[in-house]
């Protein structure tokens, strides 16, 4: 069997995790994936853009895919 001695310092911190070295490599590239993803902020006028369609989608003014089609296939 195996044994291991933590040091004192890291076991009263809380600051130690154990897990298999696979685990941890899946990880590790899970994060770099991650740190690729940029975060997208609407400046203001996209906002008050998004504001305005969710108010016309929630009154009905607007199109389903397929009457979209229909409609530019009419004017093809």
């Amino acid at each position: 069997m195996l044994t291991i001695t933590i040091p004192e310092k890291l076991a009263k911190k809380d600051d130690l995790v154990v897990i298999p070295r696979k685990e941890y490599e899946e990880f590790a590239k899970w994060r770099d994936v991650i740190k690729s993803f940029r975060i997208f902020t609407p400046t203001p006028t996209q906002k008050a853009d998004l504001k305005k369609a969710r108010e016309d989608y929630r009154k009905g003014r607007h199109l389903t895919f397929n009457e979209l089609k229909r409609r530019l296939e009419i004017k093809s």
